[in-house]
């Protein structure tokens, strides 16, 4: 197993697992947002990069990491429940273009 692979899965299993112990159908992980984000951050090297208002009052928000290329999108509900709903690697930031222009 290579070094990266390591780090990525042990940190994962510690959030998983207490998911899983509390619900036998939890696809879902969450927990409490300083928990998610300091795992992201400590972890993966994953950075705040963008956030946005959603539903009821649930704050999106995409972590990334330049160094491994990871990247994580939680939302956030107002209780300060964090949920894990997307991630992968090859994270790249696009080139943006001056107000109003698409890229």
């Amino acid at each position: 197993m290579t070094r990266f692979a390591s780090l990525f899965i042990a940190p994962l299993a510690l959030l998983v697992l207490p998911a899983m112990a509390d619900a036998q159908t939890a696809r879902t992980i969450c927990a409490e947002r300083d928990q998610i984000v300091g795992t992201l951050t400590g972890y993966f090297g994953e950075t705040a990069r963008s956030w946005g208002m959603g539903p009821a009052g649930r704050i999106v928000e995409i972590f990334a990491s330049d160094e491994t290329g990871t990247w994580t999108i939680t939302v956030t509900a107002p209780d300060g429940t964090t949920c894990l709903v997307a991630s992968g690697n090859s994270w790249e930031d696009l080139a943006r273009g001056p107000a109003g222009e698409a890229t």
